[in-house]
């Protein structure tokens, strides 16, 4: 792989990164950024497309902030947080026309989230966002998207320094859906950058969250939930690369997976650079799944480069229902659905307990219930 623009970087080994599309080979299930992905389906997506998307947009736009939609290269920070790391990131570089420049004041503290509503009526599309949050700033994000959504995008986020910010990505879309997204993050000196990712309708969702640093002290945590059904394929590949000191990140995804053909993905690259001494870090990844047919992987992989460093490691888990567990709720005279469910509901409170945006924590309380219903589990 080469071009104008590539370089290597990242963990394990080398993480290959470019803007121009061509420097990426078409993928296959041979190339191991692939190699989970149900190719054959994303075909459509690895070369360049006639965009004809139709998209209903709804946004909610506290004092402070600011949303218009722009040429996404018109803007200066275009290019500061995102290198793409595989095709289909470089080629909504290259090809997105149109997209969201959110701005949060520098010392402006949002008492309300910024909410945009992504409703998909039809086509395919190309996105290429920008989001910018001044020194000092406090502010939420709300990415809603549903409806029918064929779509490969990418978001860049640049978090200011002492600035505060928090995404919460929901991905409940119609079936058929395929949503390919990167979302890259620059968090500045003793900033703080949360990205919330939800994954519970559509055909394939496949995020790719990468985090850097751009001075010391600065915190990002990643977390992640999905719920997958028969025939859904969720996967995120996430990629934290500390290079500056006394920074931290903290990762957490959980996957719940029921019926035949049912499949979630999570691969969690962790590099620390020999000048990211002071670092700490650690991420986590657990699966429960309900059901024969369905499959899961998980591959933790944490490359360190020097051993000035506080707290680094990883830990992934997956399994079945927790039968004692099971047998006491029974034996205290809950009906066996009923504990399943609850089974559940403890499972992912965890994450959902951090979303801190309550109306969005109800609403994906309710929509988990609504999966399990659904399931009979």
């Amino acid at each position: 792989m080469s071009g104008p623009g590539a370089q290597t970087t990242g963990s394990p080994a080398e993480r290959f990164t470019s803007r121009e599309p061509e420097a990426f080979e078409v993928p296959s299930s041979r190339d191991e950024v692939w190699r989970f992905s149900p190719v054959d389906r994303l075909r459509p997506f690895f070369e360049v497309f006639e965009p004809d998307g139709v998209i209903q947009a709804d946004n909610t736009v506290p004092d402070g902030a600011h949303v218009d939609v722009v040429e996404p290269s018109s803007t200066a920070a275009f290019g500061r947080a995102l290198e793409p790391a595989d095709r289909v990131s470089a080629l909504a570089m290259a090809n997105a026309t149109r997209g969201l420049h959110v701005r949060v004041d520098a010392n402006a503290e949002l008492s309300e989230p910024i909410v945009l509503v992504r409703k998909g009526i039809s086509g395919r599309s190309y996105g290429h966002h920008v989001v910018e949050v001044g020194a000092n700033a406090r502010a939420t994000l709300v990415l809603d998207h549903v409806g029918e959504i064929q779509i490969a995008a990418n978001m860049e986020i640049v978090v200011g320094e002492g600035a505060q910010l928090s995404i919460v990505a929901i991905n409940d879309c119609e079936p058929g859906s395929i949503q390919l997204s990167s979302y890259a993050a620059m968090v500045g000196r003793d900033a703080t950058y949360r990205h919330i990712n939800v994954s519970l309708g559509g055909d394939i969702v496949r995020i790719v969250p990468t985090v850097r640093f751009s001075g010391r002290g600065g915190r990002a945590e990643l977390l992640g939930l999905s719920f997958a059904g028969p025939g859904q394929h969720f996967e995120t590949r996430l990629f934290v690369d500390h290079g500056e000191p006394d920074c931290s990140s903290d990762v957490l995804y959980k996957n719940a997976l029921e019926g035949e053909n049912a499949r979630t993905v999570w691969i969690g690259d962790v590099r620390i650079r020999p000048e990211a001494t002071g670092t700490q870090t650690f991420e986590l990844n657990r699966n429960l799944v309900l059901t024969d047919g369905a499959r899961t992987d998980s591959v933790p992989n944490l490359e360190i480069e020097t051993g000035e460093i506080l707290r680094a490691g990883h830990a992934s888990a997956s399994g079945r229902f927790d039968d004692l567990q099971l047998f006491y709720l029974q034996s205290r005279g809950i009906p066996a659905d009923e504990a399943r469910r609850l089974v559940v509901r403890g499972f992912f409170a965890e994450v959902v307990n951090r979303i801190g945006v309550p109306q969005v924590q109800d609403r994906l309380l309710a929509a988990i219930e609504d999966e399990l219903m659904r399931a009979g589990t």
